[in-house]
């Protein structure tokens, strides 16, 4: 990914994001419950982006797919040693919030336009991300039940038959697009873009029949995979797994 060499540490990006860690440290300090307070936080952040650690952040990726953890631990930071360890490392390693939340309560502390963003970063890239491994698993269990190997191989044959070509081609196809490097290696970030990308580009390719069965078999994966480990990333408790939001 072509990044600017020359990155430099910004405390803040703008005012209203320094306004939004200075609400958290209030919140905390009237005995606001620590996840209210970062919600309330993460509804008065601006920014889309910002450098931090000779990093780029994107919290939003392409102006539409809210990457709310990634905030999260950014807010988090800004408020070091003042949130309880065990609650904060199940929420931003696990997805595991202390608190349950209807949608409602989520939306009105967060606001409606980062909630929307927010469910196409969970459709356009948590659930594309199950998409693949999903049919891997497929993959893999026909080629065990034939006494076949080669989880590698089944990766790309995954990327196959959900879009129609190999990864190196779509890969390459994203970056040619945004205006990216052509590297051997990719960022967290720039893998998170790319897996949105193919959200878009799967759309724009298939039937409706498909977009739906393959979205529908995503969902069920994910369920699957997050009730044995007793993982929920999300942020509402009454959030649709099931696909019908």
């Amino acid at each position: 990914m072509e990044e600017n060499s020359q990155l430099i540490y910004s405390e803040f990006s703008s005012a209203a994001d320094e306004q939004a860690v200075r609400h958290m440290k209030q919140a905390l300090a009237d005995g606001r419950h620590w996840y209210l307070a970062l919600l309330g936080a993460i509804g008065l952040w601006t920014s889309a982006e910002e450098v931090r650690d000779n990093r780029i952040c994107r919290y939003l990726i392409d102006g539409e797919a809210f990457d709310w953890l990634l905030l999260a631990e950014r807010l988090c930071e800004a408020v070091d040693g003042s949130l309880p360890e065990d609650e904060q490392n199940d929420l931003l390693f696990y997805g595991i919030p202390p608190l349950e939340l209807s949608a409602g309560e989520v939306r009105a502390l967060i606001g409606d336009i980062k909630y929307g963003q927010y469910l196409n970063y969970f459709y356009g890239v948590t659930v594309e991300e199950a998409l693949i491994l999903a049919v891997q698993e497929e993959i893999d269990k026909e080629r065990l039940g034939g006494g076949l190997v080669g989880r590698a191989r089944s990766a790309d044959e995954a990327f196959r038959r959900v879009y129609d070509a190999d990864r190196p081609v779509l890969l390459a196809q994203f970056r040619q697009a945004k205006g990216y490097v052509q590297l051997e290696s990719a960022t967290l970030t720039e893998l998170k873009e790319f897996t949105y990308w193919l959200f878009k580009y799967r759309l724009r390719q298939c039937e409706k029949a498909k977009i739906a069965s393959d979205t529908k078999k995503a969902l069920k994966y994910l369920k699957r995979q997050w009730s044995r480990k007793g993982v929920y990333k999300v942020l509402a408790s009454d959030f649709a797994i099931d696909g019908d939001v």
